[in-house]
């Protein structure tokens, strides 16, 4: 599997993987497929997930600006393609708490507000006809020991304080006898405004709201050589060149390794594994007592996230391997099965479908980074830490603003560049490491 801390190129024209989404999503809207004879833009966006078309879609409709979209695959190949479509209002990994501490309550406050934004920037893209099998809204916030609960009553209680949040606090048996009888629930916080959806036809639907617009979307065209002359960048793709004064790289987790100072040695491309069992006979959703379709994750260190899909399927996601070449490795699809049946213990007979993986994008502190080069020539959006599909929505739309050279709220997401890496060739080790003190804190703590 293509590693990016090893790999130059994530390759061209790569089918999606064998993952359920690309099952069951029927035809991706044409693009204007491989690029083949050179042109000038004003703006090209490296990467045709969720941050690149949304930045695509709002450059056009905002500002009047009609960027060039590379792919070097197809759209939503990477993580947009792959993820678990859970919308919830957050990203990245820093507790709020954490932020307050460090920044204030007030720029904490306005993180929040951004956060709560992606959600909103979501919905009203999907309000424009976009069709992504959308389920009902409900998020569980599940403790996976007793011990777990306390904490998750008392950040309910900080946020219904600090952002007016309405948080549900449900016990053990409130958890196992109205939503699901997970045996490894003792009790949950609810959010009523997160949902699930299908993330592949939702940025299927994001690259027709941004052709629509006036956008143009190449697939198949991987950037192999990147120069700059003065305030001119020129992207040479196998068969023609792009040239621009504003490059935005919207390839996140899946960006090549030294692929340009502005990020290098700035991320950390971790993989998360999902599977996708077959459909829950009625009688195995009675024994389990399965009555929602609310995205679920637990208190996990090394978190397990999962949601009853539309056609009666469970869908599982958890830690994958370390490195591209592990990726393929059944253990670790059977490793979330053994969890999934640990915790519906009348699922023993249980079989998954698909399985998949694909490579989320952590920043060293824990926190999306909206920013730029030096010069305001290259622009960047990332680090969302497994929990971009909404953010990066609005990501996309910050990027917009930024290259149209409007103003941003003053945040550290937006002013500040994301950090390096400490001995970054060394930070496959340091995951190595908290995976393994993950493990003891799941278990003992």
């Amino acid at each position: 599997m293509y590693d990016p801390l090893h790999d130059l190129s994530p390759g061209q024209n790569t089918p999606y993987p064998d993952s359920y989404w690309a099952n069951i999503s029927g035809s991706a809207p044409t693009s204007n497929g491989e690029l083949q004879s050179d042109i000038d833009a004003d703006v090209v966006i490296i990467g045709a997930g969720f941050t690149g078309l949304s930045c695509a879609y709002h450059l056009a409709k905002a500002h009047g600006i009609h960027a060039v979209v590379l792919e070097a695959n197809q759209t939503a190949w990477g993580c947009s393609g792959r993820n678990a479509g859970f919308v919830l209002k957050s990203s990245g990994r820093k507790p709020f708490s954490a932020m307050a501490k460090d920044w204030g309550e007030e720029v904490m406050r306005g993180i929040y507000q951004e956060m709560s934004a992606g959600a909103e920037t979501v919905n009203a893209l999907i309000a424009e006809g976009i069709d992504c099998d959308r389920q009902a809204p409900g998020y569980l916030k599940v403790a996976h020991k007793p011990s777990k609960l306390q904490e998750l009553v008392d950040l309910a209680e900080i946020q219904a304080k600090q952002f007016g949040y309405q948080v549900e606090v449900l016990t053990k048996e409130q958890v196992r006898q109205q939503f699901m009888d997970d045996q490894n629930a003792y009790g949950a916080i609810r959010y009523h405004d997160g949902f699930g959806l299908n993330p592949l036809k939702l940025a299927w639907g994001y690259q027709s709201l941004a052709q629509k617009a006036g956008a143009m979307v190449y697939t198949g065209s991987p950037v192999i050589d990147w120069q700059q002359q003065g305030t001119r960048h020129t992207l040479k793709t196998p068969k023609a060149t792009v040239t621009a004064s504003k490059v935005v790289l919207a390839t996140n987790g899946y960006t090549p390794k030294g692929f340009h100072a502005a990020v290098n040695n700035r991320f950390l491309p971790v993989l998360s594994q999902i599977i996708v069992t077959e459909p829950l006979t009625e009688e195995q959703l009675a024994a389990c007592n399965w009555q929602t379709n609310n995205v679920v994750m637990d208190t996990r260190a090394l978190k397990y996230y999962y949601r009853k899909l539309p056609d009666n399927r469970i869908l599982f996601g958890g830690r994958g391997a370390i490195t591209g070449k592990g990726a393929e490795d059944p253990y670790y699809a059977n490793r979330l099965l053994s969890v999934l049946k640990q915790s519906f213990p009348a699922l023993h007979a249980l079989r998954y479908d698909y399985a998949w993986a694909g490579w989320i994008c952590m920043s060293l502190d824990d926190i999306p980074h909206i920013y730029h080069d030096e010069k305001q020539q290259v622009f960047y959006s990332m680090g969302y830490c497994g929990a971009g599909l909404a953010f990066s929505a609005q990501g996309g739309k910050r990027l917009a603003e930024r290259v149209a050279e409007k103003k941003v709220p003053d945040l550290p997401i937006f002013n500040k560049p994301l950090p390096t890496f400490p001995f970054a060739p060394l930070r496959r080790v340091g995951q190595w490491g908290y995976f393994q003190y993950g493990k003891v804190k799941d278990n003992y703590f």
